[in-house]
């Protein structure tokens, strides 16, 4: 069980960083590229596009075929999209490094999942919140190693070696029985594992929706967040350098909020947590929008990363606390696959009205998400 700690902890690292790379690389990529923030904007739209069909798919492999042969794929997609965007000379290249990246975190992200409440046994919220603490430092280490590897090394170098650490788990994989996890990993019989029913007990509890619905407004607010931090500080007059280590305080706070949730959570409080976390999502964002300084502009990314921190491991808490663990892969795959819509669509008008306006203007329609999951979530609440 220990090396299927530590490939869990591996892949939960990696999936993080799979978030922040985007983020963190943004605007050298750019200037290597030679595109603007409509392009970026697109680029970050398409991880979630791509994620909507990939991790539905993975889903049913993961519940039905297995996990072993999904992270290990997931893994090395994500190593051979960074090897890919290393040598990136334009547009379309970094486009389709992204359409891959977004392939394998999909895949990768959906086992994850399925596999923490194994690795970390307790309370749902204890585990998914302890586990995704792991997620958090994946991507708040992701952005200081960038940083370190880009002034030491060629960005070609940097992200290759990113793309070496996206592959540890997929070695680490090799080594697991996942045989034996079995009897622990399922509470329901291999008929209804594989059965259609399964699925269709899925879309026709109102849980799922409004689980998918949530994270539909919550993962824009992060995903934004994360690639337009920098730009958005530096408009505010933070120089490149302090934007940067910003940002990476915006992912500790986020890592610190998920450790605090998890030893102090009681359990059946989940929805009521979201609801409070969602309501301060719309308060930070109107901050993003009206801060006038550098110092209220930093003060609100590291604000963001507290507040958002303990909506999404929480949220997966509810959902699989919800349902048999024999559909837990599918049930993963439809919340992506509701959410990754909303991830695909509010970074694009962000990214449009940005490139009209500004980054911090854009921010007024991340408000707009926030209001959205304040409603689902006290909707979800009602329901619990």
């Amino acid at each position: 069980m220990s090396l299927f700690t530590a490939m869990t902890v591996a892949s939960l690292l990696v999936s993080g960083m799979g978030v922040a790379i985007l983020g963190s690389v943004k605007m050298t990529l750019a200037r290597r590229l030679e595109i603007d923030e409509t392009r970026v904007g697109g680029m970050v739209s398409v991880f979630g596009f791509v994620m909507i069909p990939v991790i539905f798919a993975a889903g049913f492999l993961t519940d039905l075929l297995g996990k072993p042969g999904v992270l290990m794929g997931g893994s090395l997609l994500m190593a051979a999209s960074l090897v890919l965007l290393a040598r990136a000379r334009d547009y379309w290249t970094g486009f389709t490094a992204v359409v891959i990246s977004s392939a394998g975190w999909s895949a990768l992200i959906n086992v994850g999942n399925t596999l923490t409440p194994l690795a970390f046994p307790g309370s749902m919220a204890f585990a998914q919140n302890l586990g995704n603490v792991f997620f958090g430092a994946g991507a708040f280490l992701t952005p200081l190693i960038i940083a370190t590897l880009l002034r030491r090394a060629s960005f070609t170098i940097a992200l290759s070696t990113l793309a070496v650490i996206a592959a540890v788990p997929a070695v680490l994989a090799l080594g697991v029985d996942f045989k034996a996890l079995a009897p622990i990993s399922s509470t329901a019989s291999s008929d209804t594992a594989t059965s259609p029913a399964g699925f269709g007990t899925l879309l026709g509890d109102p849980v799922m929706w409004l689980c998918g619905f949530t994270l539909f407004f919550y993962a824009p607010l992060e995903a934004c967040t994360s690639a337009w931090a920098t730009t958005y500080l530096g408009e505010r007059g933070v120089a490149e350098a302090t934007a940067s280590k910003l940002l990476s305080a915006f992912w500790l706070t986020f890592m610190a909020a998920r450790l605090i949730t998890a030893l102090t959570l009681p359990t059946g409080r989940e929805t009521v947590l979201i609801c409070v976390m969602a309501v301060l999502s719309v308060c930070v964002l109107i901050g993003f929008v009206v801060s006038r300084t550098g110092m209220s502009a930093a003060a609100m990314v590291v604000a963001a990363g507290f507040v958002f921190g303990p909506i999404f491991p929480t949220l997966m808490a509810v959902l699989l606390g919800h349902f048999a663990a024999s559909v837990h892969g599918r049930a993963v795959g439809v919340l992506f696959g509701i959410g990754g819509v909303g991830w695909s669509v509010v970074p694009i008008l962000i990214g449009a009205y940005a490139g009209r306006t500004s980054v911090q203007r854009g921010f007024l329609i991340a408000v707009g998400s926030a209001v959205g999951l304040t409603v689902v979530a006290l909707a979800l609440a009602r329901l619990q």
